[in-house]
């Protein structure tokens, strides 16, 4: 099976979980995808079970991805890159966990669309999809990842905006918990970490989201599947948690 108006894909974050993931079901849909990540030994097993081609480099490297992106026609971006450093607190974050997680999570992604996008528009082919999170859509005590997420968000809905009438589509793909490395990268202290991963409940994996994507790419060029939020049946949002102010006397 292939996808009926695309050839090329493009796939950042391709070494593991979920860029990974939509490498493979991609190139088995007989497209040609270029893998991007930082981690070479990752690329060269997945190029040898996938067949891509693989690039490595750190989106945070902005020229990097000029020189990179603007030099390939490409069909569909999939927007994958992301960490999750200073998830626990804005409250005591290390500055340098703040600046990487918007520079990976938000700004890179800006750059990647920003790069692609005049070979798109000029070829009136193209797809963006945009990996966001429910993180960015629902209060989740997580300032900085929610809010890297949130800007993904309205990056997502504004840019459809922008591209009105180029017949260029976009989606934004929201996941709930995924079994991933996400948490293994994203938290240094052992117990916290295995705490925040022990959660009792069966997560999505990878390729769920992959198939997630790939109906969004497969749809009729008139329709934009413009956002998919999936998440494990036993996860939900929303609601609120009444705690007690410390220190303030509840009788006054």
């Amino acid at each position: 099976m292939t996808l009926t108006d695309y050839d090329t894909a493009l796939v950042t974050g391709a070494s593991a979980g979920i860029g990974a993931a939509v490498v493979a079901d991609l190139c088995g849909r007989g497209l040609t995808v270029h893998a991007v990540a930082r981690r070479e030994d990752r690329l060269a097993e997945l190029a040898a079970a996938t067949g891509c081609s693989t690039h490595v480099l750190d989106v945070r490297d902005t020229e990097a991805i000029d020189d990179l992106f603007g030099s390939l026609d490409i069909d569909v971006l999939i927007n994958n890159a992301g960490v999750g450093r200073a998830i626990q607190s804005l409250v005591g974050a290390d500055p340098d966990d703040i600046d990487q997680t918007i520079d990976t999570n938000v700004t890179a992604a800006l750059h990647a669309v920003r790069a692609v996008l005049p070979s798109m528009i000029e070829r009136g082919v193209g797809h963006v999809v945009n990996i966001g999170s429910v993180a960015g859509l629902y209060p989740m005590s997580s300032g900085v990842y929610g809010a890297s997420k949130g800007a993904i968000h309205f990056l997502s809905t504004n840019l459809r905006l922008e591209l009105a009438g180029t017949g260029i589509r976009v989606t934004e793909i929201c996941p709930g918990r995924v079994r991933t490395e996400f948490y293994d990268a994203a938290i240094d202290d052992p117990d916290l970490r295995d705490a925040m991963k022990e959660t009792g409940i069966t997560e999505i994996t990878s390729e769920d989201v992959a198939a997630a994507i790939a109906y969004a790419l497969d749809a009729p060029w008139y329709v934009n599947v413009a956002r998919i939020e999936l998440q494990p049946t036993e996860q939900t949002y929303g609601g609120m948690q009444v705690t007690p102010i410390q220190g303030r006397d509840q009788d006054q």
